[in-house]
């Protein structure tokens, strides 16, 4: 993945967030190689060089402040099958779902967005001594961030991260993030989210969009965007399933298969929560073909 052409990602004040992937390991991990100039915000830019973690030893490859953090040969199943499809329709994957998915969904085409984006209650946070982190796993080729910036509170500092196991997602993503000025910096990760790479208890807010009902394992995910949560913090997932007490056409069922062929049984995956945390859980539609669902560990 060529990102040479990018201003910054991750920085030397970002690495302590970040943990080695590697089951039973969990090691720190600490950069080895060239450093930009210090930015205003605070920080030296990551050039290029290596993550090396000082438990197993393990060295990640960093290329302009992106970090590789996945494993080889550790992604299997069905998120083998949908990895190379993510980097091949990369370039017009938020297209298609602008333009194909409202006539789908008709006569339901709009406030999709809007209806996740209320139950991350951005409105509620406020400075603090900590930085303020968001965490969408998944992220893709950064359709919510315009919407994450537009409801954020004015002047309130923030660092939104971005996680997904595609490299043509996160190029797209860095793509959008280098030109669209009003978006502010994402550090974006090459990593899959059964093995998080990051510390326990590190983000304000959670959430993924659109796949978890793809992933090899969901409970695996589903507990670790917990694990990387902080206490009382709401974890939002949103992915298909067609409403169940809607009325739909036999071409609204037909297109919602077609849309789901990949898993016989789409749908919001609330018995798959971590156990500590199903008191929390609430589900509610996004759309005609999507479920929100949310919920927060004690």
């Amino acid at each position: 993945m060529d990102l040479s052409w990018v201003r910054t990602n991750l920085t030397s004040d970002d690495v302590p967030v970040l943990r080695c992937p590697i089951a039973g390991c969990k090691g720190q991990l600490a950069f080895d190689g060239s450093l930009g100039a210090p930015l205003d915000e605070g920080g030296h830019p990551l050039l290029g060089g290596t993550l090396d973690c000082l438990a197993c030893k393990r060295r990640w490859p960093v290329s302009w402040g992106y970090p590789d953090l996945i494993e080889p040969g550790s992604v299997t199943g069905s998120d083998w099958l949908l990895r190379p499809i993510y980097d091949f329709i990369a370039p017009s994957h938020d297209a298609g779902v602008n333009c194909v998915l409202p006539l789908l969904q008709y006569p339901d085409p709009k406030g999709a967005r809007e209806r996740y984006i209320e139950p991350m209650q951005l409105k509620e946070l406020a400075p603090q001594a900590a930085p303020i982190r968001i965490l969408e796993v998944g992220i893709g080729a950064g359709a919510n961030l315009p919407l994450l910036h537009q409801h954020l509170p004015l002047d309130l500092p923030v660092e939104i991260w971005g996680l997904d196991f595609s490299a043509g997602m996160l190029l797209q993503c860095a793509w959008r993030t280098e030109w669209w000025y009003s978006v502010p910096r994402v550090r974006l990760v090459l990593g899959d989210a059964h093995k998080l790479p990051f510390q326990d208890n590190q983000f304000d807010r959670v959430f993924h969009v659109g796949a978890i009902n793809g992933y090899r394992d969901p409970r695996l995910a589903l507990s670790e965007m917990a694990r990387v949560a902080k206490p009382r913090t709401p974890i939002v997932v949103v992915d298909e399933e067609l409403d169940p007490e809607g009325e739909h056409a036999l071409w609204h069922r037909i297109a919602f298969d077609a849309l789901t062929w990949f898993d016989s049984n789409p749908r919001a995956p609330r018995d798959l929560v971590p156990e500590e945390c199903r008191a929390s859980v609430k589900v509610t539609r996004v759309s005609r073909f999507y479920y929100c669902l949310t919920f927060s560990k004690p």
